[in-house]
């Protein structure tokens, strides 16, 4: 006849002492004493909790202020209070357990309530407080099921099992429990990063002491440590020697050295600009190569520049520093453009500067400080006595704002009504010879 698989046999045998365990309370004047200090806990934490979960409510509630530091600290604090009555149950059945302890030398009816008490509160907490995605999940697959075999009292016998069962790959060895442990330890110490890293770049975006290179340098530092501890605490967790990391950190100079280099200086570079702040966000910038736009993004690797249009552009921290950078100033400050145009040999050039200063100076977007129009004479030229208009405006002609347009229609239309003609080409042609004139 052939055995049962062993962990039927295991199961017959768990259910089999659970009988005996349950049988054994029925018929044991101390498991009802332990009962009944059950029950009067349960009714105990009841009373007490209806009496004081309104106090707590009136303490905590922030009422109308919503907002700031304090009142997210409260409204947070809220979000834990239907947790007091398996807390409080929790207390009791504790304190009732060690009366019973010291009584009849035995507590292993009231442990397994306190134990359903803790379970009680776990469910409570996934269920009224771990309301984000990733917090919810967690504690629906890993807190419960842990809290339902610990109330069952077979939790140590799982984990030394998975202690023992150890997995090989390679000269590597460890356990399945090391594993696990190491997985939920690192979901939850990442998650908690992402978290904290939000948190810090919104407050350190947020301060408008900063200038917005050093906001950016600070997010990035901060984002830097809160990771790299996250990842040593998650080493230390899973039971790694930390040198292996100082291993690590020397493979990786050499795979630097030897096919990461623009990766390196691209890092490098990126730190450069965010401490010298001569270049960060919000910048119109135009590069060498013809790259030009306002940049919306720095990162570690590369600045992304917005054109006109809404293209985006990515381009490498490195060319920054090593090639020839134009850059327009923040936006609102003053730039200063000009306006080229011609007018015929028979004008009275005299006339036209203060034409045309007048006219531009009409326009609403053009300032008269650091200087007002300057209308000049660049020239004579092929075809008539060439001009420029110089003004100064308050942003960037960069496509989107087109101050070059409205000051064009303004030199065209105060020379038509001044009744001064804009040449076009003319061309002389000499004949050498005459046409022959058919009879």
């Amino acid at each position: 006849m052939e055995q049962p698989p062993e962990i039927l046999v295991q199961l017959i045998d768990g259910l089999d002492r659970a009988g005996r365990i349950a049988l054994g309370w029925l018929v044991s004047p101390a498991a009802w004493s332990q009962f009944a200090l059950l029950a009067v806990s349960l009714l105990l934490a009841v009373y007490l909790t209806r009496r004081v979960l309104p106090v707590l409510r009136r303490l905590i509630d922030p009422g109308e202020a919503r907002e700031g530091l304090f009142a997210g600290v409260r409204l947070g604090l809220m979000r834990f209070l239907p947790l007091l009555m398996p807390v409080i149950a929790y207390g009791l059945t504790a304190l009732g357990e060690e009366l019973t302890r010291s009584l009849f030398g035995s507590g292993a009816v009231i442990a397994f309530g306190k134990r359903v008490f803790l379970f009680i509160a776990a469910r409570i907490l996934v269920r009224e407080v771990l309301r984000e995605g990733f917090l919810h999940l967690l504690g629906r697959y890993v807190l419960i099921p842990v809290a339902a075999l610990y109330a069952l009292g077979i939790l140590d016998d799982i984990t030394l099992r998975l202690e023992e069962t150890v997995v090989q790959l390679g000269n590597i060895r460890f356990s399945v429990m090391a594993l696990i442990r190491g997985v939920i330890a690192g979901a939850l110490l990442f998650w908690l990063g992402s978290w904290s890293n939000r948190q810090s770049a919104d407050y350190i975006k947020a301060q408008p002491t900063l200038r917005p290179a050093t906001r950016e340098l600070a997010v990035k530092a901060a984002e830097i440590g809160i990771f790299g501890a996250s990842f040593l605490l998650l080493m230390s967790i899973m039971g790694i020697d930390l040198t292996a990391v100082a291993v690590l950190g020397g493979a990786l100079g050499v795979g630097i050295g030897l096919g990461l280099q623009q990766i390196a200086a691209n890092f490098v570079s990126g730190i450069i600009l965010l401490v010298e702040g001569q270049t960060t966000v919000g910048d119109y910038v135009e590069l060498d190569g013809g790259e030009a736009g306002t940049i919306v993004k720095m990162t570690a690797r590369a600045c992304v520049l917005e054109t006109f249009d809404g293209k985006w552009i990515v381009v490498p921290n490195e060319h920054f520093i090593t090639s020839r950078v134009v850059n327009y100033s923040d936006q609102g400050s003053a730039n200063r453009y000009e306006a080229v145009f011609s007018v015929s040999y028979d004008t009275d050039i005299n006339r036209v500067p203060a034409i045309i200063e007048a006219a531009v100076s009409a326009l609403p977007f053009i300032l008269q400080k650091p200087d007002g129009p300057d209308c000049e004479l660049r020239g004579f030229g092929d075809s008539g006595v060439d001009f420029a208009v110089e003004y100064w405006v308050n942003g960037i002609d960069d496509g989107r704002h087109k101050y070059g347009s409205p000051v064009l229609f303004a030199i065209w239309n105060a020379l038509k009504a001044e009744g001064i003609e804009i040449p076009y080409p003319h061309r002389v042609v000499e004949l050498r010879q005459p046409l022959a004139v058919p009879a």
